[in-house]
């Protein structure tokens, strides 16, 4: 810029400065002319001091002129693009200093036109939420301007699924200055089955109020937001599989189990009510009289002894004789196992009895993994894999009899706990086993 004339009284230098204009970013020009009027030579150091001190420079920074001699000094005004560099009007002031008189310093100023500039800076976290009806989102907001401004935002959505509500809606912002604005999107109707849905949506942030045209530019070339809500249904997809292995489970007992528990009931009932067999030397229920054999045991009409005392093979009963019928009886093995372990569980067999088992029932409800081992006694009966049922009955038609003192064991090793219906998987192996038959007295 060109500087207007100098002037000054005799023995000082003339001094004058324009007014400059800048933008924040930017660099603008603007000179000083320094002028010897003493009769000796001076030399002049110069100073920028004020608000504008930081970033202004002068070159050069010192002159040294002959008596009536000037020159020229340049001033280069470079304010950074910062919210901290107000718009407006700033006072520009130098320090001339005169080495010989240094009494007659002068601080000529100016005013330096500072010009706006607009600079929003946003930020939306989570970009994804999931919910059932709503999501809430923070938006941050900052004014990187250099001049106040009133913020307003614009949701874009492809259809009108979503509703948007921002808190505050239209904040105020100071140059420098931050808000968290709170956003909150719902949806008109709730998914109850199936997969999740995916809302997609954009956010713009403007300058509400008048705006000339840089200012509605520099809007529309700052990019939306994009966020998405995803929408999660009511019912997820393992309950459905929960319910149709509940209604599976539920077919299967009234179907398979259930006639098999009954069907077995009803035989051990039919045994207890057989009559029983009349004592050595007593006249039996039919009219026959006491035989007279030495072995104690009434005959039967196909020729063989009605006595209980007969040997059994592995795993029978013991070499007495039956006291009497026997009753219907039945023992549960509630055995536990911890994974990668094996554990027993036993049911032994009262003194002076035998046990004729015709049915047990094995009960794997969670679905665990491993081996279970059934054996009577000393006599191993079956080794099933636990992955192959849920629910198993075995019948004999003739009991498998087993002596007193001996057991019944199941042994269960188990490789990987299931999920029961409650759709949380184990701590461990849980299975269940019962046994039934007839429990008769014997003599020894």
């Amino acid at each position: 810029m060109t500087p207007s004339p100098a002037s000054s009284g005799p023995g000082a230098p003339g001094l004058d400065i324009p007014v400059v204009t800048v933008a924040p970013g930017g660099t603008a020009t603007t000179s000083l002319t320094v002028r010897n009027d003493s009769d000796i030579v001076e030399a002049y150091s110069l100073e920028v001091v004020g608000d504008c001190a930081s970033w202004t420079t002068v070159e050069p920074a010192r002159v040294s002129l002959y008596p009536g001699t000037s020159e020229t000094v340049t001033f280069r005004l470079e304010p950074p693009r910062s919210p901290e560099i107000r718009a407006g009007e700033m006072p520009l002031a130098v320090r001339v200093l005169p080495t010989e008189h240094p009494d007659a310093v002068r601080v000529p100023e100016t005013t330096v036109h500072v010009e706006e500039f607009h600079e929003l800076r946003t930020e939306l976290q989570p970009r994804r939420r999931r919910g059932w009806l709503r999501g809430r989102y923070r938006l941050a907001v900052r004014n990187e301007g250099n001049t106040p401004v009133q913020v307003g935002f614009t949701p874009g959505q492809a259809g009108e699924e979503l509703a948007f509500a921002f808190n505050p809606a239209e904040p105020k912002l100071e140059p420098g200055e931050s808000v968290d604005v709170g956003l909150r999107v719902r949806t008109g109707k709730p998914v109850w089955f199936g997969s999740p849905v995916v809302w997609p949506f954009t956010l713009t942030t403007t300058e509400t109020g008048d705006q000339d045209e840089a200012r509605a530019g520099e809007s529309a070339d700052r990019p939306p937001l994009d966020a998405e809500f995803v929408q999660i249904p009511i019912f997820p997809k393992w309950l459905l599989a929960v319910l149709a292995a509940l209604l599976a489970l539920l077919l299967a007992w009234f179907a398979l189990v259930r006639p098999a528990v009954r069907s077995a009931a009803k035989e051990a009932a039919n045994e207890a009510v057989q009559p029983r067999p009349t004592a050595a030397g007593e006249q039996g229920g039919e009219g026959q009289t006491p035989g007279n054999g030495s072995g104690g045991a009434s005959a039967s009409p196909d020729g063989q002894s009605s006595g209980q005392g007969q040997g059994q093979g592995p795993g029978g009963g013991g070499d007495g004789t039956s006291a009497g019928g026997g009753q219907q009886s039945s023992a549960t093995i509630d055995l536990k196992t911890s994974g990668g372990q094996t554990d027993t569980g036993t049911y032994k067999v009262p003194e002076k009895s035998v046990f004729g088992v015709t049915d047990i029932v094995v009960a794997n409800f969670q679905g665990d993994e491993g081996v279970m081992t059934i054996s009577f006694g000393d006599r191993k009966i079956t080794t099933i894999a636990l992955e192959t049922f849920r629910n198993q009955d075995y019948h004999w038609v003739t009991p498998i009899k087993i002596p007193a003192n001996d057991t019944v064991t199941i042994e269960v090793t188990c490789a990987k706990p299931g999920t029961p219906a409650t759709g949380r998987r184990a701590q461990g192996c849980h299975e269940v086993l019962n046994v039934s038959g007839v429990l008769s007295r014997t003599e020894q």
